[in-house]
């Protein structure tokens, strides 16, 4: 099922190069007097690298989306020395959009520093509301269900693109009505019992392979079971689907 937005750690090396790039032609950066603030030039540069990294972050999405990007300003009691180069960069750990924060670090001046700067990014798509509240344990129906442009990057989980794609589906805890439906609002589902046998596939890098294997525990949604394969090889997968698991090598 594909869902809003695209895995954090792809989005954040996308990111990462953007950030190289922008580094490249960063101007020098002085202060004086507390409560500096970056010139606009650095600012723009700050605010291409993350609309940019969204952007980039989900293309697999389609057309429609629309990125804005709040600058922030730095903590006012720094004082930071001048500096003739500046890199910036995506702090390890940190989302690539909401409510995050783009690292500036001095490379190049007689005193090295390393600060961030709080940014605000917001990733509007079309993407699944609710019409009411629903309390936990509901099963889903079209009717409960609609489509509206929404901030993807308001919270935290994938927002689910299509009301189509969760009929049937049971919610996993209460849901406001208008908020947006996200994966981490479902029940997850368990395509297989333990002990049951199961389709392996196998990707690598420019090829596939299947075979069969049984299954250690439960299939559940969203978490890696143990496989026992025919050649009795013991191997983490992720269920996604009936009788169906996946093994990235």
């Amino acid at each position: 099922m594909n869902a809003f937005p695209a895995t954090a750690a792809l989005a954040a090396r996308r990111l990462a190069a953007l950030a190289v790039l922008a580094a490249a032609g960063a101007p020098a950066l002085a202060q004086d007097e507390p409560g500096y603030t970056p010139d606009n030039t650095l600012l723009q540069q700050v605010e291409t690298m993350a609309r940019n990294g969204a952007s980039a972050a989900t293309a697999q999405q389609g057309q429609g989306l629309r990125v804005e990007v709040k600058v922030g300003k730095l903590d006012p009691r720094l004082k930071l020395a001048p500096c003739q180069h500046i890199d910036t960069y995506l702090p390890p750990g940190l989302p690539v959009w909401g409510a995050t924060r783009i690292g500036m670090r001095c490379t190049q001046g007689a005193k090295l520093w390393n600060v961030s700067i709080p940014i605000q990014v917001s990733v509007y798509a079309q993407a699944t509301v609710l019409k009411a509240a629903l309390p936990a344990g509901t099963v889903l129906d079209a009717s409960q269900l609609a489509q509206a442009e929404v901030d993807i990057a308001a919270a935290p989980g994938a927002a689910v693109p299509d009301p189509l794609l969760v009929v049937g589906r049971t919610l996993g805890r209460g849901v406001a009505a208008g908020a947006t439906l996200r994966q981490t609002d479902l029940k997850a589902r368990q395509f297989f019992a333990a002990g049951e046998t199961v389709r392996v596939t196998a990707i690598g890098k420019g090829w596939s392979v299947e075979t069969e294997g049984q299954a250690i525990g439960p299939g559940i949604e969203g978490q890696n079971v143990n496989v026992r394969t025919e050649a009795g090889r013991l191997l983490s997968a992720r269920p996604t689907g009936q009788g169906q698991v996946e093994v990235t090598l």
